[in-house]
């Protein structure tokens, strides 16, 4: 009984995350990872800028309106998915559209969200590998010569 009592909350998540996926598809994961990114970087950067006494009310709305102008561009990009899915979709084709806009963005600011977390980490005063941020930065640049 014990053993089956343990395995429930490990069956109910798994229940729901395949219903997740199921109705998000990946790219809804790559959203919410994305959202996420952008919460932890508000927060490490808030935590940051207070520990060492730079906090200002004036960075934190340029913080917020520069990730509201994200959530924008990464919308338009969703929306231009959709329209050229309905466009490319209508002709009988050997494939179908999915989405290749709105990943391929999603992905670049889920890199540029994670090396701001950790620049304000390090600015809290965790040792970070130098590699790190260089391998993040290359990903991020290859990323933008993979599209050109």
């Amino acid at each position: 009984m014990y053993e089956y009592a343990s395995a429930v909350p490990k069956v109910a998540a798994t229940g729901i995350i395949a219903v997740l996926t199921a109705f998000w598809g990946w790219c809804g994961w790559l959203w919410l990872f994305w959202i996420f990114c952008m919460a932890a970087d508000y927060l490490t950067g808030t935590i940051a800028a207070c520990r060492v006494g730079t906090w200002s009310s004036d960075a934190a709305r340029r913080g917020i309106s520069g990730k509201l102008g994200s959530v924008v561009v990464v919308l338009v990009t969703a929306a231009l998915d959709f329209v050229m899915g309905q466009v490319v979709n209508s002709y009988a084709l050997p494939f179908t559209y999915g989405a290749v806009l709105s990943p391929i963005v999603l992905a670049w600011y889920v890199l540029t969200e994670i090396g701001s977390i950790l620049e304000n980490a390090s600015r809290l005063g965790a040792p970070l590998p130098p590699f790190l941020l260089r391998w993040i930065a290359k990903a991020a640049a290859r990323l933008e010569d993979e599209i050109e």
